[in-house]
């Protein structure tokens, strides 16, 4: 079985995207599971996870719907509380708590000022989600931002986090790049509750399709190293990964890296580590052979 851990849905019409915009096209119209259902199957992808993609609760209501209407696919929802409120977080952690479906929480906080976090309502915020049991998904916008994980986990030692897409490492950047993207992974890693995505693996400046396996594949390899594969968890980034060169071309280049990892490595990274990270409520039998 092949665990999507990052796929995002919406749906302009039902909540709002304040980045989702023209320059996006032909990204900014709803996108649902429907619509990547057939690529799914194609590549063996049995479940998904869901991740937010707006800083708003309809977002995360446009998530439960999808995942009412498909079941069979959906395995988890990482949706959004404001962590800059941690009265309003309280209150929503009890519709988090009555859904087992919602395991985890992201706010887009690469869209803020660094150390945004580490604010005295946001870490009051966290330390609900560590008591509740929630995770927490820490997107970035570049690999800088990995230097807060110690520091929120000196705070909270007991919060479980997931670092999405690797931290935007430097594909297409120069070796000194990538040591100072490595050093700060290398710091978030040595704690064990931190995990990671092998997702959305493309140019982080300049053209997302201008890459290959070859550029791709360092980064990859630097992670399993400091992670091991059982905190590494794969995601292919859709709808965002057709930016990339399409859902086809990403999880294909991934399944190349993996072909010479071993049995329970693949296996790890591609269905186990998410599974026993995100908690899964329930995974149909028949699914579980795809």
């Amino acid at each position: 079985m092949i665990v999507d851990a990052h796929l995002h849905v919406w749906d302009p019409s039902r909540a709002p995207y304040p980045w989702l915009t023209a320059d996006l096209h032909p990204l900014d119209r709803a996108l649902l599971i429907d619509d990547i259902a057939a690529d799914l199957d194609r590549a063996g992808v049995a479940r998904v996870v869901l991740v937010q993609a707006a800083d708003n609760a309809d977002d995360t209501a446009v998530m439960r719907v999808e995942a009412a209407r498909h079941p069979d696919r959906v395995a988890a929802i990482v949706g959004w509380l404001p962590l800059d409120d941690p009265d309003a977080v309280e209150e929503g952690l009890a519709v988090f708590t009555e859904d087992p479906l919602l395991v985890g929480v992201r706010n887009l906080i690469h869209e803020r000022e660094p150390g945004w976090l580490s604010q005295p309502a946001q870490s009051a915020a966290l330390g609900l989600l560590a008591e509740a049991g929630l995770s927490l998904d820490f997107v970035t916008g570049s690999a800088d931002a990995l230097a807060e994980i110690p520091e929120i986990l000196e705070r909270h030692p007991t919060l479980r986090i997931v670092i999405d897409h690797l931290g935007k490492p430097p594909i297409g950047g120069s070796p000194s790049d990538r040591a100072t993207w490595r050093e700060l992974l290398a710091e978030a890693a040595a704690h064990p509750l931190v995990h990671a995505k092998v997702s959305g693996l493309y140019p982080p400046v300049g053209d997302a399709r201008a890459w290959d396996v070859d550029d791709v594949r360092p980064f990859i390899e630097d992670a399993a190293e400091l992670f091991g594969a059982g905190r590494l968890m794969y995601g292919s980034d859709w709808p965002i990964v057709e930016r990339a060169g399409g859902h086809g071309r990403v999880h294909g280049a991934l399944l190349e890296i993996l072909d010479g990892w071993g049995a329970s490595e693949r296996a790890a990274v591609l269905s186990g580590t998410a599974t026993r990270f995100y908690r899964f409520s329930r995974i149909p039998l028949e699914r579980t052979t795809a």
